[in-house]
């Protein structure tokens, strides 16, 4: 199996829920039919950082991906599981593959962000790959988070896991990112990588890619295609002027607290009338109006190229 057939573009979709907590089915099924209305876009990722997977017990993140299953017929579902204990991400794994997903992402549990013995980052992978059966995904993660990005010994030795197709990258530098592509490419030529960090998809999509996983795909997902796809045409001039708005809103959307990325996605969506409404799970707050005016604004230019 190549790279390229465990890889292409795939939008890290948000969770609409009701003001009351609840997740909202009616909006979420109208957000995928809008993302995927984008001929580009590969797939879905499911429950990941954007998506509140955290937030949700495994019966809801089973229903998120059953509901995406109906709604994508025959293109591809990661699902992304984030547990700390690896029986729970497992078992949390098995729910969503047999509710659809093709595919399991391997979120790194946040409390590694303090720092974790690397021996316990392959246990967890393998024992999840183990359980399931199931193709796997690493998430790279900031080089800011600590333990969340896995220095090139560690990736090495998660990539000896045969069950490991693709990497969501997003080391948010350019140069880690290189890192890992060379690193994965001299190791495992059949594992995908996939750009992650928003702002920086031009750069890795100018080194080389097999896709991405990106939230930004939730709002404008025919503009990441088309940058894809200028790259790949060498359009650089075209692609820069899309990479231009994009930076533009990324910086936003992705600024700190980044927990509030999710809140930033949904109050855009919701004021484009693509959900029902903005809200979070608790503890997670709504942005102000002032934040969101914003936010509009760094998305109105990325619209007009999308037309």
């Amino acid at each position: 199996m190549t790279a390229a057939l465990n890889g292409g573009l795939f939008a890290a979709t948000i969770c609409p829920m009701h003001d009351t907590g609840g997740l909202d089915f009616t909006s979420l099924e109208r957000h995928f039919a809008q993302v995927l209305s984008d001929p580009g876009q590969a797939g879905l990722l499911l429950n990941g950082h954007a998506g509140e997977g955290i937030h949700m017990s495994r019966s809801e993140q089973a229903d998120v991906v059953r509901i995406a299953r109906e709604v994508a017929g025959k293109r591809r579902i990661l699902a992304a599981v984030s547990a700390e204990n690896t029986e729970f991400a497992a078992a949390d794994a098995q729910a969503a593959l047999k509710a659809g997903a093709d595919a399991i992402m391997v979120f790194a549990p946040f409390s590694w962000a303090l720092g974790v013995d690397p021996r316990a980052v392959v246990a967890h992978h393998r024992g999840i790959a183990e359980a399931t059966g199931a193709p796997i995904y690493l998430f790279q993660g900031s080089v800011a988070s600590g333990g969340l990005h896995y220095n090139t010994d560690l990736l090495k030795q998660l990539l000896e896991i045969d069950a490991v197709a693709g990497i969501k990258e997003g080391s948010w530098e350019v140069k880690a990112y290189e890192t890992t592509l060379r690193t994965a490419r001299a190791m495992r030529p059949d594992v995908a990588v996939m750009a992650s960090g928003d702002e920086h998809l031009f750069g890795c999509y100018m080194l080389g890619s097999d896709g991405s996983a990106v939230s930004l795909s939730a709002l404008v997902p025919d503009l990441i295609t088309a940058l894809d796809t200028h790259v790949r045409g060498g359009r650089i001039p075209d692609a820069l002027k899309i990479h231009a708005a994009l930076y533009d809103l990324a910086r936003l959307v992705y600024a700190r607290p980044g927990h509030l990325a999710a809140a930033r996605l949904k109050a855009c969506l919701a004021a484009m009338g693509r959900i029902d409404s903005p809200a979070c799970r608790a503890p997670t707050p709504r942005i102000s109006d002032a934040e969101l005016d914003a936010l509009m604004a760094a998305l109105r230019p990325c619209l007009e190229l999308s037309a």
